[in-house]
Parts: C-alpha cells; sequence; structure tokens
C-alpha cells in the first residue's frame, strides 16, 4: 500500500499554479470538470486561466459483487454540439487508473471536440493504459492522497 498523503488548500493551491503555468486560456474553448474530485481543481483553473465556459461529467465505472466494470456510466455529459469542433480542458484531480480520463477524452473525440487532459496528480504505475497519459499534470506519484475537499467535518 503506498503512503497516505493529506494534502492542506495552500499545497493545492501551488500545485494549480504550477499545473496552469504549462497552460494558455487561449488554446481552450471550455474546461470540462470530471465530476466529482475533478470539480474543484476544474473551477481552480477555469478561474486562473479566466475560462468561463465550465462544463461537467459526470462518469463512474459501476462495482458488481465487488468488481469494477470496464465501460463507464455518463449521469450527464455535455451535449456533442458544445463540444463539437471545440478545444475542451478535460480537468480531474488525479490519473490513478486513467480510465475515467480515458472514457472522458474519448467520449469527447466521439463528439467531434479536441479533448487534453490536465490533473493534479498522475500515478503512472497505477495506470491502465501505459501508452497514454495526461498531457498536463503538476506532480506525479504513487502515494495515497486525500485532498482537502474529501475530509470529513470533523476532520482537518
Amino acid at each position: 500500500m503506498a503512503d497516505k498523503d493529506i494534502y492542506s488548500w495552500e499545497r493545492i493551491h501551488a500545485l494549480v499554479c504550477a499545473l496552469v503555468a504549462g497552460l494558455r486560456s487561449s488554446d481552450y474553448d471550455a474546461v470540462l470538470a470530471i465530476t466529482r474530485g475533478g470539480m474543484i481543481p476544474g473551477c481552480l483553473v477555469s478561474e486562473k486561466l479566466d475560462i468561463r465556459r465550465v462544463l461537467t461529467a459526470a462518469v463512474m465505472f459501476y462495482k458488481e459483487e465487488g468488481e469494477t466494470l470496464h465501460e463507464p456510466h455518463f449521469f450527464q455529459f455535455p451535449a456533442d454540439p458544445l463540444l463539437y469542433d471545440k478545444r475542451i480542458l478535460v480537468v480531474d484531480d488525479v490519473w490513478d487508473s486513467g480510465k475515467t480520463a480515458m472514457a472522458v477524452r474519448q467520449r469527447v473525440q466521439a463528439a467531434g471536440g479536441r479533448p487534453t487532459v490536465a490533473v493534479i496528480h498522475y500515478k503512472p504505475a497505477s495506470s491502465a493504459f501505459p501508452d497514454e497519459r495526461p498531457e498536463h499534470f503538476a506532480e506525479e506519484t504513487e502515494a495515497w492522497i486525500v485532498y482537502p475537499w474529501e475530509l470529513g467535518c470533523d476532520e482537518g
């Protein structure tokens, strides 16, 4: 088991600043935040890049009898016309297995959009896609990350 690392808001701020340092707002038409972990990073990135069009993708991989299914279930996703011929910055907190980011990337491409994936943390050793990775990430790690938005009301 990897080490558990609890992140502060200050640490997240520094990592988001590092992430956006490699991005230009003029390269994107919209930010697509992946729920739930990517909601806060997506908002922070859109704020720092002054991108006002912020979309959301609600996706998860259901578990049946303790097994993760291979196909994603999209609870909510932008309509194709919002993505067609648009440069979409897909934002999530972490690329662990990469399944969620890859599913969203592929769905944006299927709608005719041009996705770029940006995450705070990239975990290459746990990625299910050895030939793929996020185009942008702030930090590479294998630690078990606990983000400040994941802490309970009696924690932190």
